[in-house]
């Protein structure tokens, strides 16, 4: 067997050169943990309604903050489920106040705070249909033969579009024609592509660069619609996470969430 040439004769102390390499890959090791941890974003479960600003609204924070946020959208009632069955967010956007509540209240998230609060608007980009003088009668047009709803079970804004049609007697006469939506934003998709006339979306959809290639109509007859946040406890970065909730009603965030209909 050849000898080994790297052993230190007894007696003799290791030249310092040697010892270099190792110490600097034990601290490469024992850093390695946080850089990866610094690389990861702070996860936000994020109301679909609000994907529009809230992208502006992470840039900015991130901006100010450098930390980096990482959003999923989806309707209000997904994310919930999401959250429930132990997804790793550390921040909830609802587009209402119950579901954070109920959260608050299981001991899965902390006291929940307002954000925002938004509008249901009928939008849709048809001559015809912009022609009209109110949403009911844009809606009973017969051009709008398909008209895009989000899921009143799970989104918010789809509940509150189907409130405002039975509070205005047009649901019975409506359901043939809706297209149900998983999220908001998807409604609004659906009308904006051409896959249906119309849509039940967020005014801040209609506000948004797609939305000015189309009109909307104000629902008066759907409430307003109160969004709270919230810090989920499962969270390891709640400084962090605190900052991001905090940031929401800035001054710079209150700028971008007017801009798109929200108060």
């Amino acid at each position: 067997m050849p000898a080994d040439n790297s052993r230190v004769p007894s007696g003799k102390t290791l030249p310092l050169s040697r010892w270099i390499p190792g110490i600097c890959a034990a601290i490469l090791i024992a850093l390695c943990p946080a850089v990866s941890h610094a690389a990861d974003g702070l996860k936000a479960a994020v109301a679909a309604n609000f994907m529009i600003p809230f992208k502006e609204i992470a840039a900015a924070f991130e901006a100010e903050t450098k930390i980096r946020v990482e959003a999923t959208y989806s309707s209000t009632g997904s994310l919930y489920g999401q959250i429930v069955n132990g997804a790793p967010y550390d921040v909830f956007l609802s587009a209402d106040e119950k579901t954070p509540s109920s959260l608050f209240e299981k001991g899965i998230a902390e006291k929940p705070i307002l954000y925002a609060t938004g509008r249901v608007v009928l939008w849709g980009s048809g001559k015809d249909f912009c022609g009209a003088k109110t949403w009911q009668e844009a809606l009973k047009r017969t051009g709008a033969k398909k008209i895009a709803i989000a899921n009143p079970v799970t989104a918010p804004y789809g509940a509150a579009a189907e409130e405002a049609l039975k509070k205005t007697g047009l649901w019975d006469g409506s359901r043939d024609r809706l297209v149900t939506a998983q999220t908001v934003a998807q409604s609004f998709q659906y009308a904006m592509t051409g896959g249906t006339d119309g849509s039940f979306c967020a005014l801040s959809s209609a506000l948004s660069e797609q939305g000015s290639k189309g009109c909307h109509y104000i629902i008066n007859e759907a409430p307003p619609i109160r969004q709270a946040a919230c810090l989920l406890n499962r969270t390891a970065r709640k400084n962090d996470a605190s900052r991001l909730l905090i940031f929401l009603n800035s001054p710079k965030a209150s700028e971008i969430k007017k801009r798109y209909g929200y108060f």
